[in-house]
């Protein structure tokens, strides 16, 4: 099954978004599964995972239940309290009692760089280790990768996703992908780090400034860094609709996907969500 690792849904009645303002244009309003979900299955896209976009307990629990209704969800990256380790034991009760949770995240992206290195946050990342819950991470910039490394080797055992490939610099030079690009090898040294192709949008001019050779280099990167077998097709609706769109995302990376054999492209397009979300 073709599985959708990254999609989002928010309803701005039930949950804060501080990021999500009236600046954001057209993202600017909710967005149920309902409006992405005739799209998943004209393109063959049988399973999608919901990933958090709020740091509190109201968007998890929107996408629990956008999952309890909707069979095409076969997971749900939710969010716990990762600087109140004190309430994280109860939360994760909660949260694993619901065979859908799979991983946890926080928009570290907007929070002070290396607050995932406090002890508070420690302490926590240690309950998901055991939990055997991943670690979702996202970034502003892919200079955040180093603190990826320094959480793999603090915690050997968790499970570790970069989201979108750590926003690679797509559209600039040589030397900020050869910078990207060792970064990102340093991660993937951890062998229980994998990475997601998604989100790959411009990183000059507007997000939807990329053309298919312009990703070329950085999927051909992270092919080589991580192999088949550690990355995940992304879509990130309904960011993507300020890139383009999803259908013009999902065309250029099955078109970059395309030279891989049949085995190796299965994975990214889904056996390795299943694996490393231990979908069910």
């Amino acid at each position: 099954m073709i599985i959708d690792a990254h999609l989002h849904v928010w309803d701005l009645g039930r949950a804060r978004y501080p990021w999500l303002t009236e600046g954001a244009g057209i993202l600017y309003r909710d967005h149920a599964i309902e409006e992405i979900l005739p799209t998943l299955a004209a393109l063959g896209i049988g399973g999608a995972v919901l990933v958090q976009a709020s740091d509190e307990a109201a968007d998890t629990g929107l996408m629990l239940d956008v999952a309890r209704r909707h069979p095409e969800v076969v997971g749900v990256v939710g969010w716990v309290p990762l600087d109140r380790p004190d309430l994280v034991p109860a939360a994760l009760d909660r949260l694993t009692a619901e065979s859908l949770i799979v991983g946890i995240r926080a928009l570290v992206h907007e929070l002070p760089p290396h607050w995932l290195a406090g002890a508070a946050q420690g302490e926590s990342l240690s309950m998901l280790e055991t939990a055997g819950l991943t670690l979702d991470f996202p970034t502003k910039d892919h200079l955040a990768l180093d603190e990826l490394v320094a959480i793999g080797e603090r915690h050997p055992e968790l499970r570790l996703v970069v989201d979108h490939l750590g926003k690679p610099p797509i559209g600039r030079g040589e030397r900020e992908r050869a910078e990207w690009r060792d970064l990102l090898a340093a991660v993937a040294e951890n062998p229980r780090a994998s990475a997601k192709l998604s989100g790959l949008y411009s990183s000059v001019g507007g997000p939807d400034a990329w053309t298919v050779d312009s990703l070329r280099p950085f999927v051909d990167d992270a092919l080589e860094l991580f192999g088949p077998g550690r990355l995940m097709y992304g879509g990130d609706w309904p960011v993507a609709r300020i890139a383009g769109g999803y259908e013009r995302m999902w065309d250029a990376l099955t078109a970059l996907l395309s030279p891989l054999d049949p085995g190796d492209r299965d994975l990214v397009l889904g056996g390795s969500a299943e694996r490393i979300y231990r979908l069910p």
